[in-house]
């Protein structure tokens, strides 16, 4: 039986090749392009497979429309055109292409650290207006100088090993990164205030998470050198735009070179008037190397699907196996639920993810138990294309270890998991059960017994055991208008460490305020 595929994108037939030139199955490729969503819709159940750029908005009424639809191909990193839910309720795997646009990325915020330094674009507009003013653009050289490189993935690398081609000191950040890995890279490591405080050049490499929305902000910009330069061609937000505007009016900011920003097209910008500023229309992955690379890499995902049953790239989560369901799928959530929460407890580089089962579900095959603990572990600094088939190998790729140990034996629960971070300083371990008729729970946090629903918005508070510790955080919380909802207390011994944790009736971003009472050393806000 023929395998229907509709391409509703422009795509290259270089990057469809690995489709037209297969032979084991039976495609049938039609190429339809420029298509309304009523006339999408009125053709999608005819389709197997659907492959997409970022023009076509695969949305629920599309989706559900699609009762033959097995597969939705994005080709390239992005998928906010495709409703991941309403997929995922429908059972239909959709993949993307994360690694074909690297080099294009890189290649691109090269070209605008180099454009930056030399003042090459308002050079060549001087010269497109008549005029010849070889003293006003006198730039400045790569070699010796600092570039900070904040995301340390695939791009970040990219770019350092370009940079350092250019004779530049390198120094990056990312979570993680650790003092070893950096060596190894070639490049210092340091927090993200450190990369600020010595970098000349300073380039964004991180998605666009809610930790970090605006991370290079007005606090950020203070600690950085006079004269600094800085480069976003990864996702518009990551800097925020005001704080930018007014350091580069102030001259903390010598220049930017923007490929993005947050409200897109960005035309109109005011940051678009300041003569320091370079931009382009979100060029990264705009190479015809690219488009094809990205193409190709989800034309090679279809055909895994259908010969093998497996995919490379995933950005939904697949169904669990039928046989399996039964047995595990009640643990999913709160795998999940826990491997968020201990990745709050550490804002170190993680090395080793160890997840313990105890009682009756260590007898099953609990991999995808464990997949699922690992995604809850890294969406905190990956983001949500991280899911429990792919959670294995982006770790892999990070250096982190995963290790499952298994013991039959139950002792205060007929079923229990625990999930223990390791990082060169720290160790940090919490357990999760599900109690008969009252669900999720966490019962463990480090040495500390609790009794928490791990769901909603919660504050995680470390502090020293004496009176009034309690009623005062109340009070604080109090005067910021944070209503708490519940509280669990747990400590050690009579005295001594204790922690808190309450849950909240909205989302909380920043509880540092906390610790300004002096018996109070650790406040964490924690969102599940």
């Amino acid at each position: 039986m023929a395998i229907n595929i509709l391409i509703s994108d422009p795509l290259s037939e270089d990057g469809i090749y690995p489709l037209r030139q297969e032979q084991e199955l039976d495609l049938n490729i039609v190429i339809n392009t420029g298509l309304q969503p009523e006339e999408l819709k009125a053709i999608i159940n005819d389709f197997d497979v659907l492959l997409v750029r970022s023009q076509t908005k695969v949305t629920r009424d599309i989706i559900e429309a699609a009762n033959n639809l097995k597969l939705i191909g994005r080709a390239g990193v992005g998928v906010d055109n495709i409703d991941l839910d309403a997929a995922t309720e429908k059972g239909i795997i959709v993949v993307n292409a994360p690694d074909g646009n690297t080099n294009s990325a890189a290649e691109h915020t090269t070209a605008m650290i180099m454009s930056l330094a030399r003042h090459i674009p308002h050079a060549f507009l001087s010269l497109k207006e008549g005029r010849w003013d070889r003293k006003k653009f006198v730039g400045v050289e790569l070699k010796n100088k600092t570039l900070g490189v904040i995301g340390f993935g695939r791009i970040g690398q990219e770019v350092a090993h370009r940079a350092k081609g250019n004779r530049m000191n390198v120094i990056a950040y990312d979570p993680f990164l650790t003092a070893e890995k950096a060596k190894k890279a070639g490049v210092e490591f340091g927090t993200v205030e450190d990369v600020a405080r010595v970098s000349d050049f300073i380039t964004v490499h991180t998605p666009l998470l809610d930790s970090t929305r605006h991370m290079i902000n007005e606090e950020v910009f203070n600690v950085m050198k006079d004269g600094v330069r800085i480069i976003n061609c990864a996702r518009g937000g990551i800097i925020d735009e005001e704080a930018l505007y007014n350091a580069i009016e102030s001259g903390k900011v010598a220049g930017a070179a923007l490929d993005v920003m947050e409200d897109e097209p960005f035309v109109g910008n005011r940051l678009l008037d300041l003569p320091q500023v370079i931009a382009t229309p979100h060029l990264g992955a705009s190479t015809i190397e690219a488009q094809e690379s990205v193409a190709i890499d989800v034309s090679n995902d279809i055909l895994s699907y259908f010969k093998v049953g497996t995919v490379r790239n995933p950005v939904n989560m697949p169904s669990v196996p039928k046989d399996m369901v039964a047995k595990v799928e009640p643990f999913f959530d709160l795998a999940d639920k826990i491997g968020a929460f201990v990745s709050n407890l550490t804002d170190e580089a993680i090395e080793e993810i160890n997840v313990y089962y105890s009682g009756e579900l260590a007898s099953f095959d609990v991999r995808p138990l464990t997949n699922n603990t690992v995604k809850g572990v890294l969406t905190r600094n990956l983001g949500n294309h991280v899911n429990n088939v792919n959670a294995r190998y982006l770790a892999e790729r990070n250096a982190i270890k995963i290790n499952e140990h298994k013991s039959t034996t139950a002792k205060a629960f007929l079923n229990s998991i625990s999930v223990e971070l390791v990082t060169k300083n720290e160790t940090h371990k919490v357990k999760g059960t599900l109690l008969n008729g009252l669900g999720a729970r966490i019962v463990q946090v480090d040495e500390y017994v609790v009794d928490v629903v791990p769901q909603g918005h919660l504050i995680f508070i470390k502090h020293t055991d004496k009176p009034g510790a309690i009623g005062r955080v109340g009070t604080l919380l109090a005067e910021k208008d944070i209503n708490i909802a519940t509280m669990q207390v747990g400590r050690s011994n009579q005295g001594g460490n204790a922690i808190m944790m309450l849950s909240v009736d909205n989302t909380v971003d920043n509880v540092e305020f906390l610790t300004a009472q002096d018996n109070v050393f650790e406040a964490k806000a924690i969102n599940l």
